[in-house]
């Protein structure tokens, strides 16, 4: 590793072809399709950042991202495969089929520019980012050192600005500039900070950690569409329960998730607590099993319980059926989600079906289990009663295992224990209206008992 000196800026140090390990055989075809078109047309092209970063760590890259001197106007001339994305950052997306290289021209330091060009808010966040330098000043703009490293197709040397090698062998996730100035451009890169460290197996940096837990509530700027992608990569790459522990010992899960985050506060141990942290570990166990896993139901998991408190205050303050409660307190809950996390609809809507059903669970035990499970969203309905009766234990806990051992069994046992559930206090969650209705004193069976008994109410119904 050969260091070259800077006047100012970042150190930056040189490391020629015979002292790294990264082959092009380890490059997709189409990164370098991109890279040697723009240097055979006199442009500058580096595949950087995480694509770099993965092969020097061993690991197989998800994407190949390019950088290059060349503007994005130029780079569609040059690719008729391309499009131009992004408003805060203009970017080339060169498509080949399903698979899509990124292409970022180098950005420069703001100076003395159009708002057209650049801009940022009251806070420091930059809403506009089209300012275009040199490779120097763009390796300055990157977040973390080891995201700083730029691999030359001319030579193919790597070009690592900020220590970025000695901090991935450190395994140290490192800030370029000032903590404090970057996150308030980007609260983003507080979570990137989280993602990076449970990922790579690595360490924040004590100065890049400081500022985090002061700076968190910053988050609640950032565009709800913006937040949904994050999160994706945040609880659905494997490492969901790490990122979430980190989130919250630095602050950042509850500008995310608000609702959530007031019941664990008031209640560390509750069912939001249990139901949160099975959610995240049995996820990661999805991932590891190559399952899917679907936003759908890990929304429909984690708001379980925020739901389930609104709908009980709506039935106290309305006098609502806990029916129509529910229904009711299901479009709060996900509207007051959506307002920190854009969830799509095509993800909401089912949520809302597995909410609905939980419901039906309760009560379709006997002869009408066979219906249900003919809905398309039973499984995964199924699948967060497990989970609530793990969580709650009680009379969800027996619910729950009943239709444990209703879904297990073959065709015949299925009809044993649906009947054996015939008579069962499901069956009669409505005699307490036929009891009203009579206008004689029943006479009582032999047990004392007068009528038919109501069906007791579940646990978690309140």
């Amino acid at each position: 590793m050969e260091p070259e000196a800077q006047d100012d800026g970042l150190r930056l140090d040189i490391v020629t072809r015979d002292a790294h390990t990264i082959s092009r055989r380890q490059i997709s075809e189409n990164a370098l399709k991109v890279l040697y078109r723009l240097s055979k047309s006199g442009y500058k092209a580096y595949l950087v950042g995480g694509g770099v970063r993965d092969i020097l760590l061993g690991m197989e890259p998800k994407d190949f991202d390019v950088v290059t001197n060349a503007t994005p106007e130029e780079i569609k001339k040059l690719f008729r495969n391309s499009r131009l994305v992004g408003r805060r950052f203009r970017l080339a997306h060169i498509v080949f089929g399903r698979d899509v290289i990124e292409v970022a021209t180098f950005r420069g330091h703001h100076g003395e520019t159009d708002d057209k060009i650049s801009k940022s808010n009251a806070e420091g966040r930059l809403l506009r980012d089209n300012v275009y330098g040199e490779i120097d000043e763009d390796a300055e703009r990157r977040d973390f050192t080891i995201n700083a490293l730029y691999y030359d197709i001319s030579d193919y040397s790597i070009r690592s600005y900020g220590g970025g090698i000695s901090d991935l062998d450190a395994r140290t996730i490192r800030l370029i500039g000032d903590p404090e100035t970057r996150y308030r451009e980007d609260p983003v890169r507080m979570l990137r900070a989280v993602r990076f460290a449970t990922k790579l197996d690595m360490q924040i940096e004590p100065k890049t950690a400081a500022p985090i837990k002061e700076l968190a509530p910053l988050l609640k700027d950032i565009p709800a569409a913006r937040m949904y992608e994050e999160v994706l990569k945040l609880f659905f790459a494997g490492k969901a329960q790490a990122n979430y522990e980190m989130m919250r010992d630095l602050g950042l899960f509850q500008p995310l998730f608000p609702q959530i985050s007031a019941q664990i506060t008031e209640q560390p141990n509750g069912y939001t607590a249990k139901m949160l942290n099975a959610v995240m570990s049995n996820t990661d166990l999805r991932v590891s099993q190559d399952k899917p896993v679907t936003p759908a139901f890990f929304y429909a998991a984690l708001l379980w319980y925020p739901l389930k408190q609104r709908a009980d205050d709506i039935a106290l303050e309305s006098g609502l059926t806990h029916y129509d409660a529910h229904v009711a307190a299901m479009g709060d809950v996900m509207e007051q989600q959506c307002r920190t996390i854009s969830i799509p609809r095509r993800f909401s809507t089912p949520a809302k079906d597995i909410w609905q059903l939980q419901l039906r669970l309760e009560r379709s035990q006997g002869t009408r289990a066979f219906k249900l499970l003919e809905h398309p969203k039973f499984r995964a309905a199924y699948d967060l009663l497990l989970l609530r009766g793990e969580a709650e234990a009680g009379n969800i806990g027996k619910i729950a295992a009943w239709w444990k051992s209703f879904v297990e069994a073959d065709e015949q046992e299925r009809s044993e224990i649906a009947k054996s559930s015939k008579k069962g206090p499901s069956r009669n969650r409505n005699a307490h209206q036929r009891k009203r209705r009579r206008t004689s004193k029943p006479k009582s069976d032999a047990t004392g008992a007068t009528g038919p008994k109501p069906a007791p109410k579940p646990d978690n119904q309140g």
